[in-house]
């Protein structure tokens, strides 16, 4: 017993810092009725340029004028009534929505077929070496961990594979509020430390504030000075090393460059729903791109991820003041990633979109009802921009993106109303007796009707307008040889746009009346709040179909008893709107179904995978099930590395200072106090107290003592 008493006690070394030293750069709130001083000179529009938006919107115009005295012509059978020009007020509106789609999307195809390049970016040229140091940002909010550093580590390997590896650092910034996922992300974070030994960094806020800008601004502010460039990503966001270091080359070689946008592709989907977004995506995606990109130039727009940007022009510009008034519409902006890059271009900051460079990608929705919630979560952020709007200094294109925001969500309600008050003229002309002299004696009487072959053509122009962008992408597609073996050939492919535009066709009602749903609640001051979304599975049960889809079938009954008692032509002309919603609950629980690769819908990611789509795929079979959902406080206890981290990582080291008289974290110190027993104070807490246990070192410390 004596000699083991002189054996030392076993020491383990000191846990690798979570964070490097500090770098702090101002990022101060922008003051949106100020005109801010012109720091860059990169948002200045060539000849060119200003002739390309002529275009764009000068035949957007057009067209819409068109359409209008068309259906007017329609309409106009002996007078319109007030129920018919409100639906000619609405189809001008709508119309105008979808030339505008029409004429970016033939700038597109311009711009394929001339070969453009942005920025000189060429992804068939020998790669780059650039010499500034990039950040690469990865922030998540109660994401599954494992599937999410799986992403990143491929990412790193790949950019590894570069021999650029040594400029690039990476930071996953957690905003994660369920204490189970905080632990399993530091565990996670460590086994992917010492599995790549690259230079990886972790923090974790105490406090989410204001979402994702707020926790990208507090990185930038803490760490900002070290870096040239940061590349933000998302929680299902992968990039090759190719795709980066050409990035920070561009911007490298672009000192009036901000930020730069990718087209990320969208990978990786199993259910019917997402194989569907997918395909879509990948045909008509880069025509859509490229068309925004070829009128834009330097004043384009920034996603929100799969971006570069220069920290110290974002630091200087794009500070986000808080909305007055009360939520929905006031408070931090939710949509921050559009009007940071609108105050870009306001301090004279390039934005640009390089919609030709691949090695990008991202996840879709997997169901119908996932979609409708981040639809939901997204309407909120847009409809805010209408606070924006007004903002002085902002450029022509930057109120554009705004607009075109709001309009993407506030242009479903408008259809619902076009057909509510389309419906209602039908009922009026059906059950109203007309009032032939309206106005006393008339020497000819007004006859209430419309023009059905010129509401016919009027109907099949609008179908041409709609859906011609899907036909010249397909075009443009049989065109590169490689795009074309990887769909599955030009007849397997014609046949999956078919079935696309089949089943968008139908599910478009249900979008539409998702959407209406949305904005009339935010209107009505409802907070939608922000959950993370579902990754792979969609699946979706009987039961919560008819619970969410419920409204929309009742609607579809609706038209369908109407248009029935009114006349059987109109119900077939409705037909699909009808449909549509009738079976809105059976497609959204077949959509939601897990599909064999394969079939009509393929992708040229989806047949050949590129290599860091299959490490991807390689290090999630491997990391599956390495953490399961173990709770926090019995991980912590049975893995002292692991502790040593957490306590390391934690703000002060856990150590509550003046003044926090968080309630949270009181409240959970007297509940572990009292508690006998680990299960009984566990049971006790909160989640919300959980996570203010875990980040004070006197409760975690009471936890860990308990048995």
């Amino acid at each position: 017993m004596d000699a083991l008493a002189d054996v030392p006690p076993v020491t383990r070394p000191a846990p690798e810092p979570a964070l490097p030293p500090e770098a702090p750069l101002a990022m101060p709130a922008q003051d949106f009725w100020r005109r801010p001083e012109r720091v860059g000179a990169g948002t200045r529009l060539s000849p060119t340029l200003i002739a390309r938006r002529a275009f764009v919107f000068g035949g957007a115009m057009a067209l819409t004028g068109l359409a209008a005295y068309e259906m007017y012509k329609v309409l106009d059978v002996g007078g319109l009534t007030y129920l018919e020009y409100a639906v000619l007020v609405l189809f001008v509106v709508l119309f105008a929505w979808i030339g505008l789609a029409f004429t970016n999307a033939i700038g597109g195809a311009i711009s394929l077929l001339s070969g453009r390049k942005v920025l000189g970016i060429d992804p068939g040229a020998p790669l780059p070496a650039p010499t500034i140091r990039t950040a690469l940002l990865m922030p998540c909010y109660n994401e599954e961990p494992n599937r999410v550093f799986a992403g990143l580590e491929a990412t790193w390997r790949s950019l590894e594979a570069t021999g650029r590896a040594d400029l690039f650092d990476v930071f996953i910034l957690s905003d994660t509020t369920d204490a189970d996922v905080w632990v399993a992300e530091e565990a996670a974070f460590l086994a992917l430390r010492q599995r790549t030994g690259g230079r990886f960094f972790y923090r974790r806020r105490p406090q989410n504030t204001d979402r994702k800008a707020g926790n990208i601004a507090d990185w930038v502010t803490r760490f900002g000075a070290t870096y040239e460039a940061m590349l933000i990503l998302d929680a299902d966001s992968v990039m090759t090393g190719d795709c980066i270091v050409r990035l920070a080359d561009a911007l490298e070689r672009t000192p009036e460059a901000g930020l730069i946008q990718t087209l990320p592709v969208i990978v990786g989907g199993r259910t019917l729903f997402a194989r569907l977004q997918q395909f879509a995506g990948r045909l008509y995606g880069p025509l859509i791109a490229q068309g925004l990109a070829w009128w834009h130039g330097p004043q384009s727009n920034y996603w929100g991820h799969n971006a570069i940007i220069r920290t110290r022009a974002f630091a200087g510009a794009a500070g986000l003041p808080h909305l007055k008034g009360r939520k929905p519409f006031g408070g931090h902006i939710l949509s921050h990633d559009f009007v940071e890059a609108a105050l870009m271009v306001r301090a004279g900051w390039g934005v640009h979109m390089v919609a030709g460079l691949p090695g990008s990608y991202e996840e879709g929705p997997p169901s119908l009802t996932d979609l409708a919630v981040r639809d939901r979560r997204w309407c909120q952020g847009n409809l805010q921009h209408g606070a924006v709007l007004p903002v002085r200094g902002l450029s022509f294109a930057s109120r554009i993106h705004l607009l075109t925001g709001i309009g993407s969500y506030v242009s479903a309600p408008l259809w619902l109303m076009m057909l509510l008050a389309g419906l209602l003229t039908s009922l009026q002309a059906r059950f109203v007796p007309p009032d032939y002299f309206p106005s006393g004696f008339a020497l000819f009487p007004v006859w209430p009707a419309q023009d059905p072959v010129r509401a016919a053509w009027v109907f099949g122009g609008t179908m041409a307008v709609l859906l011609l962008p899907k036909f010249i992408a397909y075009a443009l597609m049989l065109g590169d040889g490689a795009a074309r073996r990887g769909f599955g050939g030009a007849g397997r492919t014609f046949l999956g746009m078919m079935s696309e535009i089949l089943l968008s066709g139908l599910m478009a009602p249900v979008t539409m009346v998702s959407q209406s749903f949305a904005v009339f609640s935010i209107l009505m001051g409802r907070d939608g709040g922000w959950n993370p979304q579902r990754r792979d599975d969609g699946s979706l049960g009987w039961r919560e179909a008819f619970r969410h889809f419920l409204p929309h079938t009742l609607l579809g009954l609706g038209f369908a008893a109407a248009t029935a008692a009114i006349a059987w032509p109109l119900m077939a002309w409705m037909s699909p709107v009808i449909l549509g919603l009738l079976t809105a609950v059976p497609l959204a629980v077949w959509t939601s179904r897990p599909r064999p690769p394969g079939g009509l819908l393929e992708t040229p990611e989806a047949q050949q995978p590129p290599l860091v789509l299959r490490a991807v795929a390689d290090l999630r079979a491997s990391l599956a099930g390495t953490s399961g959902s173990m709770e926090a406080v019995a991980r912590l206890a049975g893995d002292a590395d692991l502790l040593d981290f957490h306590r390391d990582a934690l703000p002060a080291q856990g150590k509550r200072l003046p003044g926090d008289f968080r309630p949270d974290r009181l409240v959970a110190r007297a509940k572990v106090e009292d508690a006998p027993t680990r299960a009984e104070a566990l049971a006790l807490l909160t989640a919300r107290e959980k996570a203010a246990a875990l980040a004070d070192d006197h409760a975690l410390g009471r936890l860990l003592s308990l048995r």
